[in-house]
C-alpha cells in the first residue's frame, strides 16, 4: 500500500514523518545482534512481497506481510520497513522519498498494534500459532487500509472518495492471501523451531 509522491498534503507528510521518526528510533534501540538475522529475514521477504505490486491510481496494493512482522518484531518492524521501502523507492521507484515517513506509519503501525491485540492470548495460551497469524495479518491490513484512507482523505478530501473505495475493495483478495500466508509461516515455525518462536514472542 504504497502512497506515490505529491500525493499527501504537506501537513499529513509532516505529521506521518515525524511519528515514523520517533517509532524508528525506538525500533533501532530494541534490535539487538540476535534479533538481527530475524529482522533481516523479513525485510528480505517485505521487500519481495512489496515487488509484486498492482498500481491503483495514486497508490497500490501488493503483499504486505506486516502483520507477520510485527508479531515477531515489535518495535523492530518500524526499521525494517524502513529499508524495504527505501530499497524499493531507490532501485524499482515504488513510492517515494518525500512520502517515504507516511508510507512507513501506514504498514509499519498496523503490525505493531496487531501484535498488542494478539500477544495476550498468545501468552496465556489462548490462541493457536496458526490462527494468530491469520489474525495479525487481518488486523494489520485493515489497519493500514485505514490509515491510506485517511491520509487521502486528510490530503485531498472528496478528490480522492472513488479512489479509497478502490483501494479498500482491491485489497481484499491480498488479505485472504495475507491471512493464508502469515497462518502458514506461524504455523510452521510452531512445529519446526518451537523454540525459537517462544522466545521472540516473549519479548
Amino acid at each position: 500500500m504504497h502512497l506515490s509522491d505529491g500525493v499527501a498534503s504537506a501537513p499529513v507528510l509532516l505529521v506521518g514523518s515525524a511519528l515514523a521518526v520517533l517509532a524508528t528510533a525506538r525500533g533501532l534501540r530494541e534490535l539487538s545482534p540476535e534479533r538481527l538475522p530475524l529482522a533481516a529475514l523479513l525485510a528480505a521477504a517485505l521487500f519481495v512481497g512489496g515487488t509484486i505490486h498492482v498500481p491503483i491510481g495514486v497508490g497500490s496494493v501488493h503483499l504486505v506481510l506486516n502483520g507477520l512482522a510485527g508479531l515477531l518484531l515489535g518495535w523492530v518492524i518500524f526499521p525494517v520497513v524502513l529499508v524495504g521501502l527505501a530499497l524499493q523507492a531507490l532501485l524499482l521507484s515504488f513510492g517515494g522519498f518525500s512520502v517515504l515517513g507516511l508510507n512507513l506509519l501506514i504498514l509499519a503501525l498496523p503490525g505493531l498494534l496487531a501484535r498488542a491485540v494478539v500477544m495476550p492470548g498468545l501468552r496465556r495460551g489462548r490462541l493457536d500459532m496458526a490462527w494468530a497469524g491469520g489474525l495479525v495479518a487481518a488486523i494489520a491490513i485493515f489497519g493500514s487500509v485505514t490509515l491510506t484512507a485517511m491520509a487521502l482523505a486528510l490530503s485531498g478530501g472528496n478528490a480522492f472518495r472513488e479512489l479509497i473505495v478502490l483501494i479498500g475493495v482491491a485489497q481484499l483478495p491480498i488479505l485472504l492471501v495475507e491471512i493464508m500466508v502469515s497462518a502458514l509461516v506461524l504455523g510452521m515455525m510452531a512445529r519446526a523451531v518451537p523454540g525459537l518462536l517462544q522466545s521472540v514472542l516473549e519479548r
